[in-house]
């Protein structure tokens, strides 16, 4: 019993020295489609299916979240920089209270800018009484902030109608 133990022991070296000095040389689709070979059709179809949406949905992912680790460009815009204001604000105290105030305005082009520039006096006219109708406690957290953007854009669009633009920009707030 061991001679037979030590036979197939030899047979089997034997074997594992002949695969080891024969590399096979079959490419590497060769060898998945001999993965598959057997498997019957309807697998082969599921199996497919599946591949299709995996792919369908990695591109669905990456198109969606933007795939890249610059994502999605900024949007482009031009500015267009407004002069410095101070008003007086309105005073509930003894004490006045000034707001000092840098302004961009974002226009999506040249064209808008050159539309705005002969209505400038009535933007800012429009401006000055607005904030000289404002508290302190008016611009106090983001929410004040928030809405003197909106009101003051609604203002530009209404004086340069139908040109629009797309936002005013704050550089600098200073309310003493």
């Amino acid at each position: 019993m061991a001679s037979k133990v030590t036979t197939a022991g030899a047979d089997l070296d034997e074997s594992d020295e002949g695969a080891a000095a024969k590399p096979q040389k079959t490419s590497f689709l060769a060898g998945l489609i001999g993965r598959f070979k057997g498997l019957s059709r309807k697998q082969l179809m599921l199996f497919g299916g599946a591949l299709l949406l995996v792919v369908l949905l990695a591109g669905a992912a990456l198109y969606f979240f933007g795939g890249g680790k610059d994502g999605p460009a900024p949007p482009k815009g031009v500015f267009h920089d407004l002069p410095e204001l101070v008003v007086n604000l309105a005073a509930t105290t003894e004490r006045p209270q000034y707001l000092r105030m840098k302004v961009t305005l974002e226009v999506a082009d040249a064209a808008v800018i050159e539309t705005l520039k002969p209505v400038m006096p009535r933007v800012l006219d429009t401006f000055q009484v607005h904030l000289r109708e404002l508290r302190a406690v008016d611009l106090e957290g983001s929410a004040g902030l928030f809405r003197l953007r909106e009101e003051l854009t609604r203002r530009v669009n209404r004086a340069i109608a139908p040109a629009r633009i797309k936002a005013v920009l704050f550089k600098e707030i200073v309310v003493q």
